[in-house]
C-alpha cells in the first residue's frame, strides 16, 4: 500500500551509533544519572527524509537531552515539557522502525482505509508499564491517521482517522509545507502539531460557536440599521 523505502536505520543501529558517538560519551561522563525516556522518529516513506532522535532524562536539571542521529551524532538540551517524573525506556523492542508501516497497514486493510501512508512521525514511551508507539501518519488524500501501538503484542490500541482540512486556517503554511514535503524541522513544532490534531474536534466545535456568534451579531447590526 505505501511507497516505502526501506528504512536504513534499526532501533538497535541508532543505539549504536550513539554509543559511539564522543558526544555521548562526553554527556554520560557529565550526566551520570541520566536515562533514556523516549524515541522519536519521523519516517518518510516518499522521498526518504527520516528523523531519528533519542531523548533523555536529567533528573537534577528537570531538563531533556535529545540526541539526533541523522548524519552527525547532535545534542540539544532543552526544558521538560512535563514536571512529572517520566518512565524509563529502553530499546529492546519486538516492532522496529522497517516493520512499523506493515503493522499499520494490517490494521488499516481491516479498517477498509484504502489510503497510502506517505509519512509517520512516531513517538516510542514507556507508558504505565508497557512500550507504546504513539503514531501520527500523513495520508495520501489529505487525511491524518492516529494509533497507539503496543509494542509486546504488536496489536492496535486504538486507532482513528482525521481530516486535515479543517487545520489548514490553524496552521502556518510554513509549518504545512514543511509536514507535507521536507519533514518538520524540531521536534517541538511537531508536538504542537499532534496536540492540534488532538483538539481537532473542539477546535471545529469553536470555530463553528464563533461564526454563529458572528452571524447573530450582523443579524443584530442589520435589524438596527433597517430601524433607523
Amino acid at each position: 500500500m505505501c511507497i516505502y523505502q526501506k528504512e536504513k536505520m534499526k532501533l538497535q543501529h541508532c543505539l549504536d551509533k550513539l554509543n559511539k558517538s564522543s558526544e555521548y560519551k562526553e554527556f554520560k561522563s557529565k550526566y551520570k544519572d541520566a536515562f533514556m525516556i523516549a524515541g522519536f522518529f519521523i519516517l518518510d516513506l516518499e522521498k526518504g527524509i527520516n528523523v531519528h532522535q533519542l531523548d533523555f532524562y536529567l533528573p537534577k536539571e528537570k531538563k531533556v537531552a535529545a540526541f539526533n542521529l541523522d548524519k552527525s551524532v547532535q545534542v540539544q538540551i532543552l526544558e521538560a515539557m512535563n514536571q512529572k517524573l517520566p518512565a524509563e525506556l529502553d530499546l529492546k523492542t519486538k516492532i522496529d522502525l522497517d516493520t512499523l508501516p506493515g503493522v499499520v497497514e494490517d490494521e488499516m486493510k481491516n479498517r477498509n482505509i484504502t489510503e497510502e501512508i506517505r509519512k509517520i512521525i512516531a513517538i516510542l514511551q514507556n507508558l504505565d508499564g508497557k512500550k507504546v508507539w504513539n503514531l501520527s501518519c500523513v495520508l495520501s488524500g489529505m487525511g491524518i491517521l492516529k494509533a497507539h501501538v503496543d509494542d509486546e503484542s504488536e496489536t492496535i490500541l486504538k486507532m482513528e482517522k482525521l481530516s486535515i482540512l479543517d487545520l489548514i486556517k490553524k496552521v502556518p503554511t510554513s509549518q504545512l509545507s514543511g509536514l507535507n514535503q521536507k519533514g518538520i524541522s524540531s521536534k517541538e513544532e511537531l508536538e504542537q502539531e499532534i496536540k492540534k490534531l488532538d483538539n481537532v474536534e473542539s477546535q471545529i466545535e469553536k470555530q463553528k460557536e464563533k461564526i454563529k456568534q458572528e452571524l447573530k451579531s450582523k443579524e443584530k447590526e442589520s435589524k438596527t440599521k433597517a430601524k433607523k
